[in-house]
This record gives structure tokens, sequence and C-alpha cells, in this order.
């Protein structure tokens, strides 16, 4: 397949990725997303939590929306004890067990201050029964004696933690990163309005093309967006797990693997006239895909759409992702191509005067 991604769309994505935006604080990152899509777009929409809407064709009537989420996981300051160490919380679903020994980034009004999260030497946890890591026992040191000295520095209860982590590529044809889950959904729903305006695609409807705060906590600013919006169908494209790496149980996970394509999603909130239309897309282009089933609940922004504004025909295409909620986050780039080439295709597919019902 002819690589779809050019250079400037590489650069966006790691300086996009690089930039942190943990669950609250999105707004920077989301100003990178904006600038890069503002040429495609006819304008935008933004709410006050953050959330950013790109919208090609605003007077249409009838209204799709291609959605991803901006925010990652991180931390809060929770706690300083008198020696000058810091206890967390996440915001998120921040994994304590890969927290021992990674360097962090502090964010204060003053600026980033550096950490890492200390953790006891080997020599000293040698005993019958070793203590694994736990929310209670990381703590990150930032060079300080005592607890003044690090509130001198600007960091007090409340401020956030990211990790450092930064975009790179293995073999090639891998992007690992922290914060795939889910700045992969902005970058790719930014490439389809990319491919829309360079070949000229005129769309019979109104695009809006939405990357969600929050929805690392509950999908909270795609539950406030979808209201602002109304649209009349969404496809949400979020990221899977991988399932082909040690330690994972295909029985209760699935089979999905990177490389293998799009990971189409079979689920209560999926509307299944949607779903169908993905599919017949996918094998007209001939573009690779896999199948997922999601019990009561998909747990993406899915859901939020779906079930707003008495009932939205909702689909979800995932990326399949190893090592989920890590700082090596890893997707394949053909995926990510053939994400990208799916959706734009279904938006052409898409004719506004027939309907999703049921019902006809």
């Amino acid at each position: 397949m002819k690589s779809i991604l050019n250079p400037k769309s590489i650069q966006f994505l790691e300086t996009y990725l690089n930039n942190p935006s943990p669950t609250g604080y999105e707004c920077e990152g989301q100003k990178i997303w904006m600038n890069y899509l503002k040429p495609y777009v006819n304008n935008f929409i933004t709410d006050n939590y953050g959330t950013a809407v790109g919208v090609i064709n605003p007077e249409a009537t009838f209204k799709v929306v291609i959605e991803g989420h901006a925010d990652e996981i991180s931390w809060y300051v929770n706690y300083i004890t008198p020696e000058g160490l810091i206890y967390v919380i996440r915001n998120g679903g921040s994994d304590h067990q890969i927290a021992p020994a990674k360097r962090v980034n502090i964010h204060t009004k003053k600026g980033i201050v550096k950490g890492i999260f200390g953790w006891p030497a080997i020599h000293t946890r040698l005993k019958d029964k070793e203590e694994p890591a736990k929310l209670d026992n990381i703590f990150i040191d930032c060079g300080c004696e005592n607890k003044a000295e690090v509130e001198a520095l600007g960091i007090h209860v409340g401020c956030v933690i990211t990790y450092p982590d930064e975009f790179m590529i293995l073999n090639d044809n891998k992007f690992v990163c922290r914060a795939l889950d889910n700045r992969m959904g902005g970058f790719i729903i930014a490439e389809v309005a990319r491919l829309l305006h360079e070949n000229k695609k005129t769309l019979p409807f109104g695009l809006y093309l939405t990357n969600s705060v929050q929805e690392e906590i509950g999908l909270r600013g795609a539950q406030m967006i979808t209201h602002t919006i109304k649209p009349n169908l969404a496809i949400v494209t979020d990221v899977c797990h991988d399932t082909t790496t040690p330690m994972i149980d295909k029985k209760k996970e699935g089979e999905t693997k990177c490389g293998d394509g799009p990971v189409i999603t079979y689920a209560p909130a999926v509307q299944n006239n949607v779903r169908e239309l993905i599919i017949e897309t996918a094998i007209k282009h001939e573009i690779p895909f896999q199948r997922s089933a999601s019990s009561s609940s998909t747990g993406t922004d899915t859901d939020a759409f779906a079930y707003s504004n008495g009932g939205v025909p909702s689909a979800l295409i995932s990326l399949a992702l190893r090592y989920m909620h890590t700082t090596v986050e890893m997707v394949d780039k053909r995926d990510v191509e053939n994400v990208i080439k799916l959706i734009y295709n279904t938006l052409l597919a898409i004719d506004p005067n027939k309907s999703f019902s049921y019902f006809k």
C-alpha cells in the first residue's frame, strides 16, 4: 500500500504526541491539533472544558461526527511528606506498576519541575515475600530535603504529573510513545480532513471532527459536546488491545493484533446498520479489518454519543495497540493508515437521505 502519510503528517504526530495533555489540561495539545487542522476546515467549535471541533460544511442540516479523545492519563500530587517526598493519586487509569524508577514532569505555575519515582534497591527488597509496587507505596523524589524545599519549587497538592517519554519509530513501521491512547484518534481524524481537502471531495453533510477531552475519567468531554453538536451520526475511533503478547487471555479479551487492520466493534452501543456500512466499505476498498465484541459498554466515547440526544447511530473503529497505559504504547503504521482510509471511504459512502433506522 502506498503510504498516505507524508513527512508533514509525521512531524505533526511527533509534535502532538510529545506535548503533554493530561486529563483536565488538554488545552495546549488542542491548540497544536487545531493549528494543523485549520487549512482543512471551515471553522472551529470549542467548549468551556477544552473539547475542540473542526467543522466542514457548517451550514448543512445533517451532521456527522468523527471523533477521538485528546487526553492522556497522569497523576496528581496528593501529599508531601515532611521529608520532601511526594505521594500521588491517579488522574485517569495510570498504572502504579510501571511507575518505579520512571522520570516525571511535575507541572507548576513556575514551569516544569523534574522528579523521579523512587524505588528501594533490589538489595533491600530480598525478603521472603517481596512487596510489589502499589498506589500507597510509590512516591516521587524531586531532590529536595524537606517539604518547604518542595513547595519553594512551586509544587503543591493538585499539581499534575506526566511522563516525559517521547515519540519514536521502531523497525520503520511501529509508532511508540506514551499517550497513543488516544492522541492517535485525533491524528487520524485530522488526516481524514487533510485527504478530503487534498482530493477536493465535497460532502453532502456537515462533518464535525471532534477531539474530546476527559475520556479517561468517564467519557466526560464527549458527553458535553454531543449535546452542543447534536449529530445525526457518529463514528468514533479509539484504541483496543493487541492480545497476542504474553500474559493476555484471548478467551477473555478476544484476538486482535497490530498489523492486521482496523478493529470493528460489535456492542449494544454500536448501531448495526452503521457498522455494516463500515464493513461493506472495508470489503469494497480491500481494507483488511478485524472484529471485536464488547459486552454492556464499549468503554469509549462511542457510548457517550450513542446514548445522547435520543439516540445517535454510532460505531467504533479501533486501532490495535500494545502495552496500553504505559509509556511505550505501540501501534502499527499500516493500521493507522488503514483506519484513515476506512473512515475516509466510509464518509464518502454516507447518504444523508438514507435512514439508518431498523424500521424502514
